[in-house]
């Protein structure tokens, strides 16, 4: 009876140990840097927009966040088969036909579509703002996303200041505009 009730100790011991192991790893992996981002601005912190650089959508530049230091910028993760994203787009169109004069940038960020695709939405909602292509999606990992629309407001410093995870509204739109453009 002993040794069995030893046997049975031990399996519960290596049952914990596994348990704790694989909490540790779920932990460790999941919560990747954008998903720290998303923590951080929802808490209220502004930290450093990561880098991004990638290719125009049309045309052969390449478009780089950093460029745009020293303005506001909506960055808005999109894909053209995104229900969300087609009732977004033309809020973000009017946006920054209103504000581009007072510094703001909004960028469109295409993902997982092919080109011709994404130059047929941008053509069909008469975008005018800067588009740029990332067909796989190698930035969601740095951004965090999890699905589209994803958008992030970013201060003339260069700092997250907001995020909206889903379709945003026209209200939380112009207040976060107003939060990255700063004080008039």
């Amino acid at each position: 009876m002993a040794r069995r009730t030893r046997i049975l100790l031990q399996a519960a011991a290596v049952a914990v140990v596994a348990s704790l192991v694989v909490l540790l790893a779920v932990e460790v992996f999941s919560d990747s840097k954008g998903r720290n981002l998303v923590s951080a601005v929802r808490r209220g912190e502004t930290p450093p927009a990561p880098s991004l650089e990638l290719p125009a959508l049309e045309g052969d530049k390449r478009i780089s966040l950093a460029s745009y230091r020293g303005k506001a910028v909506v960055l808005n993760f999109w894909a053209s088969w995104c229900e969300p994203c087609k009732k977004e787009t033309p809020m973000l169109q009017e946006a920054y036909e209103r504000y581009r004069g007072e510094g703001l940038v909004v960028l469109g960020v295409n993902a997982q579509d092919f080109r011709t695709d994404a130059r047929r939405f941008a053509e069909r909602y008469e975008v005018t703002y800067p588009l740029v292509h990332d067909g796989p999606g190698a930035t969601r990992e740095a951004w965090g996303l999890t699905g589209f629309p994803e958008t992030w407001w970013i201060d003339r410093q260069g700092r997250l200041v907001a995020y909206v995870q889903g379709q945003f509204s026209a209200r939380e739109l112009e207040r976060n505009i107003e939060r990255a453009l700063g004080p008039a």
